[in-house]
């Protein structure tokens, strides 16, 4: 009974609607960062202003993921894909007809609810539709839809919102990704010796108790704080590159936008190449890869820091595809260690967790990015912040190292 299921369900086919909606879910929730230049002028924002636009985002994910998780690992993925995707487009419809900046903040947190939930939500179908020596290739591919779909945003809606205005566009993309999720729905499944038959209750007893396991993890909390210094970084990238080439590059909006689509593009390519690596090269060590991306992000930001103004697009074409193949690029290597460091019946609530943790980066660091650009009139010491990051999470890595030799 099984192998027929099996045959019109297959692994990768389900991966393509898992990898769907995760990229509609990035296209609305990470186009706060090619917008900023619309948004910042519309509303009349300072650069620490427009680093809490996705500090919004990241808020409402962090509230979102460990609920989400245990939503995943009781009803299974499917019914989700719809919810998480419907969350997230309504509160951005919403968010386009408000001119209230403290409303709009609230409203792209509601957002990142829905944006946040689909994380442990896709996750948990890679963890059981996939092998552990194809999983990680998987969930690269899978995690390539949020820098995909930034990307996408970044070629579509800056040219789009010069035209328009950033708020059609948006109101317009919210609709396509309502779309996005009921085809999600109807073609997904969970696989059938896993779906969920009847929820069980889960007492809150046994959830606190889930949680606190997740807690004593050490190895689960230092992945995760480790994560949290690379996603901060990575959203310092994706929010202020449009704005630091504009301003003190001196170059064209749109050749400003078209870099942080290079930057995405590395993304991509780095979330299914690192994923690779560590399955085929390091045999499912992701910890050796985590090291080798942290150690390009930090030289990467170091010499960004230092760029002077009219610097070729030659140069910073290739640059900034390979800050954004490192920074961008480590999520499926973060995401596999936190699902893989608990039971496979526990996926959905270890990364979920592990972005809670994880999330805290991208709410704190954007904003103090900005404040640093306010109060220095530069943009030097911002990248200079994510060098120092970088070298935090060197520390973290090596004690975690250190952890695993010991076990």
């Amino acid at each position: 009974m099984n192998l027929p299921y099996t045959q019109s369900y297959s692994p990768w086919r389900m991966l393509l609607w898992l990898l769907m909606a995760q990229i509609m879910v990035a296209f609305i929730g990470r186009s706060l960062g090619p917008l900023s230049v619309f948004i910042e002028e519309d509303l009349l924002l300072t650069k620490a202003q427009v680093g809490l636009l996705p500090s919004a985002l990241f808020l409402g994910q962090a509230v979102a993921s460990i609920p989400t998780g245990l939503l995943a690992d009781r009803f299974g993925s499917r019914p989700l894909l719809a919810v998480m995707s419907s969350l997230v487009a309504v509160s951005f419809l919403f968010m386009t007809l408000q001119t209230n900046y403290w409303v709009v903040l609230l409203l792209i947190m509601v957002g990142g609810l829905g944006y946040g939930g689909m994380h442990p939500t896709t996750n948990r179908g890679i963890v059981y539709w996939f092998s552990q020596k194809q999983r990680g290739t998987a969930m690269g591919i899978k995690q390539m839809g949020i820098t995909f779909g930034s990307a996408l945003s970044a070629i579509l809606l800056i040219p789009l919102a010069e035209t328009y205005g950033w708020r059609t566009v948006v109101m317009i993309s919210c609709f396509v990704l309502i779309a996005a999720g009921v085809i999600a729905f109807f073609l997904y499944r969970d696989p059938k010796e896993e779906s969920p038959v009847k929820p069980q209750k889960t007492s809150l007893k046994d959830t606190f108790s889930s949680l606190t396991l997740m807690a004593k993890n050490k190895p689960l909390l230092f992945i995760s704080f480790s994560a949290m210094g690379i996603n901060g970084s990575q959203m310092c990238l994706n929010t202020y590159l449009v704005l630091f080439t504009y301003e003190q590059i001196g170059i064209h909006l749109v050749l400003a936008g078209l870099l942080l689509v290079f930057s995405e593009a590395g993304g991509s390519l780095g979330r299914i190449v690192w994923g690779i690596i560590s399955d085929r090269i390091f045999g499912g060590e992701r910890l050796k890869v985590m090291a080798i991306i942290v150690t390009i992000t930090l030289v990467a930001s170091a010499v960004v820091a230092f760029l002077p103004k009219g610097t070729s697009y030659g140069i910073l074409v290739p640059l900034f595809f390979l800050f954004g193949f490192a920074v961008s690029g480590f999520n499926g290597i973060w995401m596999n260690l936190a699902s893989e460091l608990v039971p496979k019946e526990q996926a959905g609530l270890s990364s979920g967790f592990s972005i809670t943790l994880g999330s805290l980066g991208v709410i704190l660091f954007p904003p103090l990015f900005g404040l640093i650009v306010d109060q220095s009139q530069g943009y030097t010491l911002g990248w200079l912040m994510i060098t120092v990051l970088m070298i935090i999470v060197m520390v973290l890595l090596k004690q975690l190292n250190k952890m695993k030799k010991r076990a």
